[in-house]
């Protein structure tokens, strides 16, 4: 039996509780509900094709959100990056996508899908844009059509690109790299 608590003294993992007790009778609709406590859409493996893992990733991520990273070619400010995927984001509302784009860095721009499912499509508009050096989506990197053409060639996972470079950064001994998101390369 649990002890009969005056209001005036709860703290906030009673109150806490008290709400879930109250929420937990409530008829909420599945919308409402925050992403993590909706249960999964049903997949349909009659749609995927075997031969296109991305068709497998489609299905899984749709109604999810999703977070795709996205390089301005050429060394814009961050004005100029702001512009450019002002462009871009407007171009997929007129298509009828929700994209929200948050400017990370002098050429990087996070573009937030409120529906995962359509990520895919999205990364094909960007990537065919002429100032899009490339567009980072579950770890993969497809070069857009601004990349420098070192740069193009298949797409490449992210460990892979860094394993890369931790080889060559010890044979030829180059200075530290700090985490940002906006540093320089360096072409040797």
């Amino acid at each position: 039996p649990a002890k009969k608590k005056d209001i005036r003294d709860y703290n906030d993992a009673d109150m806490a509780r008290l709400l879930e007790q109250w929420e937990k009778d409530d008829d909420i609709e599945e919308g409402d509900l925050p992403e993590h406590r909706r249960p999964p859409a049903p997949i349909d493996f009659s749609k995927i094709d075997p031969g296109k893992p991305e068709s497998i990733l489609k299905l899984t991520k749709k109604g999810k959100t999703l977070m795709m990273f996205v390089t301005v070619s050429g060394n814009p400010t961050e004005k100029e990056t702001e512009e450019i995927t002002s462009l871009w984001q407007g171009g997929l509302f007129n298509a009828n996508y929700d994209v929200q784009r948050f400017i990370v860095g002098s050429n990087r721009a996070i573009f937030m899908l409120r529906d995962g499912g359509y990520a895919w499509e999205i990364k094909d508009f960007l990537i065919n844009q002429e100032r899009c050096a490339d567009v980072t989506l579950e770890g993969q990197v497809y070069p857009g059509k601004g990349a420098e053409e070192s740069e193009k060639g298949k797409n490449k996972t992210k460990p892979e690109k860094a394993k890369k470079k931790k080889d060559a950064d010890k044979k030829t001994g180059s200075i530290k790299e700090d985490n940002r998101a906006t540093k320089q390369r360096e072409d040797l």
